[in-house]
């Protein structure tokens, strides 16, 4: 058993086969090879996002990545896709609040192209004015889907409750009225101010051996510059709510209400993550939904589903619980949330429990690592919350030290039933 457990963690991502490089202008490059396929992912990000939009502007950064494939200098929006058809190929662009991120993947002998083609799109894009009228038809389209989804408007409404004043009350897409405000000016501004190599973090994966991946993506991106890239804006101090606040945002004609509640979570980064991530997989995830599932859904057949989420990132982050109910059923169900998470709180969570959910844990890990796009996203995490290149081959013994005393410490740190942010949507409650 012991050499077993040496070997599995042993094909865990490492410092011996992880290659991390960084260009002469900033870039850091990861790569990581497997010749198991023949294909290869590229994933990353730049150092901007939404962060960096002014409020009644709100989404430039999101309309800007993904207007970055629709023309560029050199090559068209039909030509950008025939090329990767052609190839089998794949690009796309998004931005998140802290930065713009990109996937792609290829066969490893196009390896040249999806890096040419990425060094093109972020450096050089055209910003074509019937194209950017189209993207913009399509975010408005999105938007109007958005204020009809019950789920949608219930989750962002919870993050304008719970981080109010703060930057991440705001939705990345935007509203209609900020989109309809964003001009083609707008979008090249943005570029120019906030695109450069500086925080640019490339991740590549697959059968390519990594000196020549690095190799690649220097010749692809290492000369570029920009002298009018911007620092990304700091984040201001997060003030969590002193009092129990909740909101409704009636949507008409709908059959199912939809709720999101909880309060703040720990930043990614923070000693707490690790507690606080195994005793949300006990209380809202482990099997058919962990203890929500099990007391709301199963036993009360009160919601469509039931469970919670821990979201940790670069900032304050959030624990919440979601549901999708019957609109008669929403106070029984937020009643009953609310008594879990109480009973969460002031209980330990069982010896049992947190041993199945360590379990879970480390051995869903190296399925996690099995594909190019989990390796990658593994390695970007790496990077960007500075956990170390060792971190998954130290990952066991950081989720087995976790006892259920800290979990309970770390729940009683951030949830508390007393001043929950309660979210909900859907027609008026029956």
């Amino acid at each position: 058993m012991n050499s077993w457990r040496a070997s599995a963690s042993q094909s865990l991502p490492g410092p011996d086969d992880i290659t991390r490089i960084v260009l002469a202008n900033g870039i850091v490059v990861l790569c990581r090879a497997n010749f198991s396929s023949q294909s290869v992912v590229i994933s990353g990000y730049l150092d901007c996002g939404s962060l960096s939009d002014p409020d009644q502007k709100l989404g430039l950064a999101d309309f800007t990545a993904q207007a970055l494939m629709r023309g560029t200098e050199r090559h068209t929006f039909q030509q950008i896709y025939d090329m990767l058809e052609e190839a089998g190929a794949s690009l796309g662009f998004g931005a998140s609040v802290h930065t713009t991120s990109f996937n792609g993947r290829s066969l490893a002998e196009d390896l040249p192209m999806l890096l040419g083609l990425l060094a093109e799109t972020v450096q050089e894009p055209a910003f074509p004015p019937e194209q950017i009228e189209r993207l913009r038809a399509q975010l408005l389209t999105g938007l109007a889907v958005r204020a009809q989804d019950t789920r949608d408007m219930a989750s962002l409404t919870f993050d304008q409750l719970l981080y109010e004043g703060h930057p991440y009350s705001r939705p990345e897409d935007g509203f209609t009225e900020t989109i309809q405000a964003i001009t083609r000016e707008d979008l090249i501004d943005f570029h120019r101010r906030n695109y450069g190599p500086r925080g640019m973090v490339i991740v590549i994966v697959g059968a390519v051996e990594p000196k020549r991946a690095v190799d690649l993506a220097a010749e692809a991106l290492g000369a570029w510059q920009n002298p009018l890239q911007e620092k990304t804006p700091p984040l201001p101090p997060y003030k969590p709510p002193l009092q129990s606040v909740s909101r409704h945002v009636l949507i008409p004609g709908k059959s199912q209400a939809d709720l999101v509640m909880g309060g703040p979570g720990p930043e990614r980064r923070s000693a707490d993550y690790m507690a606080a991530s195994l005793g949300n997989n006990i209380l809202g995830q482990f099997g058919m939904y962990g203890r929500i599932g099990d007391v709301v859904r199963e036993q009360s057949g009160l919601a469509y589903y039931a469970y919670s989420s821990l979201n940790a990132g670069i900032g304050p982050g959030s624990w919440e619980v979601s549901a999708g109910v019957n609109p008669a059923n929403l106070g029984k169900t937020i009643e009953l949330i609310q008594q879990e998470i109480r009973r969460f709180v002031t209980e330990p969570v069982t010896p049992e429990e947190l041993a199945d959910s360590q379990a879970n844990y480390i051995g869903r890990l190296p399925l996690m690592l099995e594909s190019n796009a989990g390796m990658a996203g593994a390695l970007l995490n790496l990077e960007r919350y500075d956990l170390g290149l060792d971190y998954y081959r130290r990952y066991a013994s950081l989720v087995r030290e976790v006892t259920p005393e800290w979990v309970l410490e770390v729940a009683q740190r951030y949830l508390n039933p007393e001043t929950l942010v309660v979210a909900t949507a859907g027609p008026q409650e029956g």
